[in-house]
């Protein structure tokens, strides 16, 4: 009988040097008392708070980042009461007031009555998974963005306006707002693609781009390269009259720029033609209907001899 009593106590003995030597830190909580009935000494390496001073649930909770506290103790509360094992991610704050990512991993100890006894599990830091996780979707996001930006301007490509105005034409027909579109192309750049090369014609078109997106400056107005040398700019909530004034407002500082543009039919400096659209889109009016009304208007104005604008 002592043989086996000391071979029980060998063997938890062992058992705790397992425990206690891995990066994982266990612990155990008494429910009916949520106070923890042990806590691996790994805790005080990892967070500072030495093990004695995890008495209860509480201690855990205050530990633990404010935005991830409700929702991650309502979780584990809800689950351990309805007995299912579960795991949960949170910041956890060490003894000199940074965060750790901690991975909490709850197994669920029932009596035989089913009633909830214990919960022991094993905490894990995350913090360098979440780290590769946060560059992973920063790098997702940035390889987003420059799938719907124009590889040569830098301002939003038509992917990224087919995008946008199917969103704003949506928004604009639930709220009864105006929309309004400005399509804008480079007189007679083919002309000057001819006299001063392609790569004059690519600095050329880079300058365009930084002059027309000087002109939109509200955090939805979209500038987007429709394609060559032709730019849209998207004008949510902007009546006719306010599309008609930025129209202008884009002509006069494209003039003020005074780009040379010698094979011009029409002057010395390179200018561009407009056409302008606004409308509060009712239930039966279709999107393409509105683009194409304002891309004949874009033609008007180059049938009308450029460097102009033409409007409803």
């Amino acid at each position: 009988m002592v043989d086996i009593e000391n071979r029980v106590e060998s063997d938890g003995a062992v058992y705790k040097t397992l425990l206690e030597s891995t990066r994982a830190i266990p612990w155990k909580i008494d429910w009916d008392s949520k106070q923890f009935a042990y806590i691996g000494p790994q805790i005080e390496a990892l967070l500072g708070w030495a093990p004695s001073s995890w008495v209860g649930v509480a201690d855990w909770a205050s530990r633990m980042h404010p935005e991830d506290r409700d929702w991650v103790v309502d979780f584990c509360v809800a689950q351990s009461q309805a007995g299912v094992d579960h795991e949960a991610d949170y910041r956890a704050l060490t003894r000199d007031g940074h965060y750790v990512w901690i991975r909490d991993v709850v197994h669920v100890v029932r009596r035989p009555d089913g009633s909830v006894d214990a919960l022991i599990g094993f905490m894990f830091d995350i913090s360098e998974r979440k780290r590769t996780e946060q560059q992973l979707i920063s790098l997702q996001k940035e390889m987003e963005e420059l799938s719907f930006r124009d590889g040569l301007t830098g301002v939003a490509n038509r992917r990224r306006f087919d995008a946008i105005i199917e969103l704003e034409w949506s928004n604009a027909r639930r709220n009864r707002q105006p929309l309004s579109l400005l399509m804008i192309d480079i007189d007679y750049f083919k002309q000057y693609n001819d006299r001063y090369g392609h790569l004059e014609g690519d600095a050329c078109l880079k300058h365009v781009a930084r002059v027309l997106n000087s002109a939109a400056t509200r955090a939805r107005d979209l500038l987007a390269r429709f394609g060559g040398e032709e730019f849209v700019l998207v004008l949510p909530e902007t009546d006719e009259a306010a599309a008609g004034k930025l129209a202008e407002r884009c002509r006069e500082l494209l003039l003020a720029e005074q780009i040379p543009h010698e094979s011009s039919p029409i002057g010395p400096v390179l200018t561009i033609s407009l056409g302008v659209g606004s409308t509060i889109p009712g239930h039966d009016d279709e999107l393409r209907s509105f683009i194409d009304a304002v891309d004949k208007r874009l033609y008007q104005a180059k049938q009308q001899g450029r460097d102009r604008i033409v409007a409803e």
